[in-house]
């Protein structure tokens, strides 16, 4: 029997052996709001703060504020009471493209809001304290714009391809930077908020990342669209109303039937059976997928983007309504009629689905 050159001692023994058995802490650090200890790099679950959130809600906010007084005196009242009112068609295309970009535009997302609330909030606190912070400040700059676009036919005019440029031009020129950040910020702080569920949905398409590289490479993909559009493309209003009626109209099928799902169903999903493609909800649902592409396909056929010439394609049943040079034509009423195929789609062919689903389900997950 072969000896071995050194006797390993029980100390160096039990020393590597302790290096695979023992248990590492979790990071365990204090909130700087309510005091309390919290998991390190997380939403405190007591207060709902997060490290840094505050900070830039504050600076952001004051320098809009500074924007607001700054840009007051250029607002001519006068020419507000000269201007006609707008035609029904045109105010419903604003009203369904508003509803698009910050309400439909974030529904798939609302989750990552909620994040930041309390563990221990009402569900309709979460859903009240969401919406009403989500829309407020945008309800305040979407007015005060109009307010000024008005007052100044050159910035009506200019807003579209520049909207940053043609803001800034009525502010001093120590102003310009901050604002700029500002700008900047407001259109990626959005998406740079909802990488966590757009992280969760590259995985859901199968690509294989840790759930940090995807929200990551979300976050960069969000970042390069948002120079592009505001720093080189030669036009701001037809990228943007492009890209956000395109998506807008099968978002808006998804929120109806998530709407009617919310309305059928009675009790909790059964997490374990939404893990496992044999389980009650199954791999795939067909009529979802149906109601998605009969509402995506008559939605498209209703809405038209004169300004982004790669989008001509749309609105080929606009010709029911007075055809793509109507009145009827920009008032975007494909993004509603999907609305309202997926819900009541979702209400006449899901209901006795929801119904088998939920027939066993224990009583302990209801």
């Amino acid at each position: 029997m072969a000896t071995p050159k050194g006797k390993i001692s029980k100390a160096r023994k039990h020393a590597r052996r302790s290096a695979h058995w023992k248990l590492s802490a979790p990071g365990i650090v204090k909130c700087p709001r309510c005091g309390k200890m919290k998991l390190s790099h997380r939403v405190c679950k007591h207060c709902g703060y997060y490290d840094g959130q505050q900070v830039i809600t504050i600076v952001t906010g004051v320098i809009t504020v500074g924007f607001f007084i700054l840009g007051w005196g250029h607002i001519d009242f006068s020419a507000i009471d000269s201007v006609p009112a707008g035609s029904l068609p045109a105010m419903l295309g604003c009203c369904f493209f508003v509803m698009t970009g910050f309400g439909l535009g974030w529904v798939n997302i609302a989750a990552d809001y909620s994040r930041y609330l309390p563990r221990n909030s009402s569900n309709g606190g979460i859903v009240f304290w969401t919406t009403f912070g989500a829309s407020i400040a945008n309800v305040f700059l979407i007015f005060y714009g109009l307010l000024l676009a008005v007052s100044n036919a050159d910035m009506a005019e200019n807003v579209g391809n520049d909207p940053i440029g043609a803001m800034a031009s009525i502010l001093p020129t120590w102003y310009l930077i901050p604002y700029t950040i500002v700008a900047v910020l407001g259109l990626m702080s959005g998406s740079i908020m909802d990488n966590y569920s757009n992280g969760l949905a590259l995985l859901s398409f199968g690509v294989k990342l840790p759930r940090t590289v995807a929200a990551a490479l979300t976050a960069a993909l969000t970042v390069l669209g948002v120079v592009y559009v505001t720093f080189f493309s030669d036009t701001f209003i037809g990228p943007f109303q492009g890209f956000l009626t395109t998506l807008g109209v099968p978002m808006a099928v998804w929120a109806g039937m998530f709407v009617a799902d919310v309305i059928i169903r009675k009790k909790d999903y059964s997490t374990a059976d939404l893990y496992d493609p044999k389980g009650r909800y199954g791999a795939w649902n067909g009529k979802s997928f149906a109601i998605l592409v009969v509402g995506t396909v008559l939605g498209w056929g209703l809405v038209v983007n004169t300004a982004a010439s790669w989008l001509n394609w749309q609105g080929y049943l606009l010709f029911l309504i007075g055809g793509k040079e109507g009145s009827w034509a920009a008032a975007n009423l494909g993004v509603i009629v999907a609305l309202i195929i997926g819900l009541a789609g979702s209400l006449m062919f899901q209901r006795g689905d929801i119904a088998k689903q939920e027939a066993d389900l224990p009583v302990s997950e209801a």
